[in-house]
């Protein structure tokens, strides 16, 4: 496969939160962000079999308003830092705009909305996959 040719992700679900804007969200989940609710396609439900309330696991989701073009950022949006390299920031802003958000499962309720905390994804996101968090590996 050629580097420029594209990769195919699909959503297994979509991020239902009471942030709207990029701008109503905290830059990390422990700085304030509300509890969520992850909706996941009734097609992918049955992947969810083994999670347990009260694990922590690890959203993937494909930020979607993110600027791809971005390769230099401002760390944490603040002009009085430096420019950095997208790659050694958290910054949304990226080629590829993968989130990764470590969350604590709170409900799994009719076998395919879980209900999380610490999850700073504004509403309508992509959740492109859903991991465990390993504990001790």
């Amino acid at each position: 496969m050629s580097p420029k040719e594209p990769y195919e992700v699909r959503p297994v679900g979509w991020v239902r939160s009471r942030l709207a804007r990029r701008l109503d969200a905290p830059k990390q989940g422990h700085e304030g962000a509300p509890h969520a609710r992850v909706e996941v396609l009734p097609e992918f439900a049955a992947g969810l079999g083994g999670l347990s309330v009260g694990q922590d696991v690890l959203l993937l989701t494909w930020l979607h308003e993110a600027e791809r073009a971005a390769l230099e950022v401002h760390p944490r949006d603040d002009p009085g830092r430096p420019l950095a390299g997208v790659f050694s920031t958290r910054s949304a802003d990226r080629p590829n705009p993968v989130g990764l958000h470590r969350v604590r499962l709170l409900a799994i309720v009719e076998g395919r909305w879980l209900h999380v905390s610490g999850l700073e994804a504004i509403d309508g996101t992509p959740v492109i996959d859903i991991k465990p968090v390993l504990v001790g590996a």
